[in-house]
């Protein structure tokens, strides 16, 4: 199985529960890692998804020690599924944290990006901005003139924030057919997106319907 057949569309009600799970998680993981900038975080999903992580644990330790074949490769399969939902959250989680720590005052400072952040990720990005403010005061800063000291100085208009780049490149599929154009803000082009097209195009660009669900990054 790659990454198109996990990723291929829900059949509908067919699907159990945890293959549409497997489904959404994949695609949440691949889709963050490949946008420039931190997208909304998935409650709904993340519930689920550790809900029956924690159900399965429970389950591979109440039949550790059984010596039934049958029962010992059930757990076989179950901790093979288990495995692979770990390594999903672990990778989907780590790509969200780096994206924290490179642009902490950017999503502190952004209420459309602090909304994007869940409880825990907002209480470690103020952690993590307060430990950096103090090392860095700590270091140098106290040394340099009040005026100089801040982080977030737009003077010159020249901010210190960094920012995510909105405009990288990224590779994006369409999931059904757009019927209003995709324009390329500061350019003359625009295209439509038809179901099953696969485009390299900036961030910005395709950033709405990526995140309604009109296409998927690949």
């Amino acid at each position: 199985m790659d990454i198109d057949d996990i990723l291929a569309e829900v059949s509908g009600d067919g699907s159990p529960p945890e293959t549409r799970d497997l489904q959404e998680l994949t695609r949440a993981w691949v889709t963050e890692r490949s946008a420039p900038e931190l997208l909304p975080w998935p409650s709904d999903l993340l519930e689920r998804v550790l809900g029956r992580i924690h159900q399965q644990i429970e389950v591979v330790e109440e039949q550790v020690g059984n010596v039934d074949p049958k029962t010992n490769f059930r757990l076989i399969i179950i901790q093979t599924e288990l495995e692979r939902f770990k390594y999903l959250v672990r990778s989907f989680l780590r790509t969200r944290m780096a994206k924290i720590d490179q642009y902490t005052l950017y999503m502190l400072s952004n209420p459309t990006q602090t909304a994007r952040l869940s409880a825990c990720e907002l209480q470690y990005a103020h952690s993590h901005q307060a430990l950096l403010e103090s090392h860095y005061r700590s270091s140098f800063l106290s040394q340099f003139p009040t005026s100089l000291q801040r982080l977030d100085d737009t003077a010159g208009g020249i901010s210190m924030i960094e920012q995510p780049d909105t405009d990288a490149a990224v590779f994006v599929r369409a999931l059904r057919n757009i019927e209003e154009p995709v324009v390329i803000e500061g350019t003359d082009t625009d295209f439509q997106m038809r179901r099953g097209d696969v485009y390299v195009v900036r961030w910005s660009a395709v950033r709405e319907h990526v995140l309604s669900g009109d296409a998927e990054l690949i």
